[in-house]
């Protein structure tokens, strides 16, 4: 794994004084309330199985994988849909909703388990959106986390989507979370403890964000502010938020499957006239699928994340002087989200990311 890799180059660095690790918040896979910023130890699942999570295990099941499917002659976008299938299986069975937080959380048990008595520290982001200062308001390269949604709501290719309306969605500023990594940095730079030092860089529990809220802010601005196609501006509506995926199933099926079927016909019939336009809703249908499964973690998800651990580094910048306060700021009380999301989030995504 690359983890033990670093780890292993990082313990040959005799003036090291920190290692750091990026993570995700969403190591907890699907959590309900409290989520703690506790350390995984090696082999812990988040559900009853047969055997623990050995992370050496799983990464000879993919080279054992890979290797069969190139001796069978296997096309490169046919391996990359098997890797991905198995990565989604072997998340599962141990109780995580996909291969990324997955993967996250055996980095962390790979540094728990071999970093002996180098100083570390663990950081783990929600979800990071563009700038809230540095360099600039709203700066972002490519679509992260909530964006792709936002942008296919822009597009008016998405009138419906599956997410709690009541759902926090933990978001916080990219040059907050560089800020809180700098300040874990000095703060615990040659200090090591038997335990890892463990960061939730979030803002659900001191300053929350609702997904109808974020709906609504992307409603307003796109509304004020529409894309432009073929030099005319794009009309969008409020989507329909449904908030189960029993209900979400129905809807879809009477919504999108049934006239889907209607038009494959008639584009048959009379492709001159409807080929198009089935194409044309195949393709917002495939997006709306495709975004649902990526995102039902987060727009089900029932948990709030604790940030103790990163309040004391707060308290540490807070203790400093003025100046340091305002360069290394990654403090939850002081964003408005709507001023946010509608004058520097949204405009960046515009600018920096949508060709």
């Amino acid at each position: 794994m690359g983890v033990l890799n670093i780890l292993k180059f990082a313990m040959k660095c005799i003036k090291l004084k920190i290692l750091l690790h990026v993570s995700t918040a969403y190591v907890c896979g699907e959590g309900k309330g409290l989520v703690l910023e506790k350390e995984f130890y090696p082999g812990e699942t988040l559900k009853e199985t047969s055997s623990k999570l050995d992370f050496e295990v799983e990464k000879k099941l993919v080279a054992e994988k890979l290797q069969k499917l190139r001796v069978q002659g296997v096309s490169e976008e046919d391996i990359a849909t098997n890797m991905r299938d198995l990565g989604i299986e072997r998340a599962k069975v141990f109780g995580w909703p996909n291969t990324y937080v997955f993967t996250k959380a055996m980095g962390e048990m790979c540094v728990g388990q071999y970093r002996d008595n180098l100083a570390t520290a663990i950081i783990r982001p929600t979800m990071i959106t563009g700038t809230y200062n540095e360099p600039f308001p709203g700066w972002i390269e490519g679509l992260r986390t909530i964006d792709s949604v936002v942008v296919g709501h822009g597009k008016g290719k998405i009138t419906c989507f599956l997410a709690n309306p009541s759902c926090i969605m933990d978001i916080i500023p990219a040059d907050m979370v560089i800020n809180a990594m700098t300040v874990a940095m000095v703060a615990h730079a040659n200090l090591t403890s038997s335990i890892n030092n463990i960061f939730h860089v979030g803002f659900s529990l001191r300053n929350p964000i609702t997904f109808s809220m974020v709906h609504q802010f992307s409603y307003q601005h796109f509304t004020k502010n529409p894309l432009i196609k073929h030099g005319k501006p794009i009309k969008i509506s409020k989507c329909t938020i449904l908030a189960n995926m029993p209900t979400f199933r129905i809807y879809v099926l009477i919504r999108f499957l049934l006239p889907l079927k209607i038009l494959q016909v008639l584009s048959i019939a009379f492709p001159w006239y409807f080929r198009d336009l089935f194409v044309n809703s195949k393709r917002k249908f495939n997006l709306v699928m495709r975004l649902v499964e990526l995102y039902r973690p987060y727009v089900l998800f029932k948990g709030i994340f604790d940030d103790i651990n990163s309040e004391r580094l707060r308290e540490k910048v807070r203790k400093s002087c003025n100046m340091e306060v305002d360069l290394f700021n990654f403090d939850p009380k002081c964003i408005d989200w709507e001023d946010y999301l509608i004058n520097s989030h949204f405009p960046g995504v515009k600018k920096f990311v949508i060709k």
